[in-house]
Formats: structure tokens, sequence, C-alpha cells
């Protein structure tokens, strides 16, 4: 086998760098995202009540409706 090469320290340097600079960038990143995907979260939840509810409505008026024809 062939002995490892010696990396130039400006490529070590660099790739380090670079390594650092986008673990910043993505918790920048992360942090930015975060409260806008809660906040996200919570209007789905509540579309999602309004949309319970309306089906629930809309079993009952249909329920309803049969009752009404099979008397």
């Amino acid at each position: 086998m062939v002995p490892p090469v010696q990396v130039s320290p400006l490529i070590k340097t660099a790739r380090w760098s670079a390594l650092i600079a986008g673990i910043i960038y993505g918790k920048r990143r992360y942090d930015h995202l975060k409260p806008i995907a809660a906040e996200e979260r919570r209007i789905e939840e509540e579309e999602k009540k309004i949309r319970e509810e309306k089906e629930r409505i809309a079993k009952e008026l249909a329920e309803a409706s049969e009752d009404t024809i099979l008397k």
C-alpha cells in the first residue's frame, strides 16, 4: 500500500472553515425557520378543527335528512 499523502495546511484550513461555516449557517437557518414552522403547525391545527366540525355537521345533516325521508 502507498502511504497517505500529506494534505496541504491550506486545504485542511479551508475544509475546517467550510465545515464550521456550514454548521453556523445551518444553526442560523434553523433558528429562522423554527418559528415559521411552529406557526404553520398552529394554523394547520385550527384548520383541521374547523374541517372536522364541518364534516360532523354535514354528517348530522345527512343523517337527519335520511331520517325524514324514511318517515
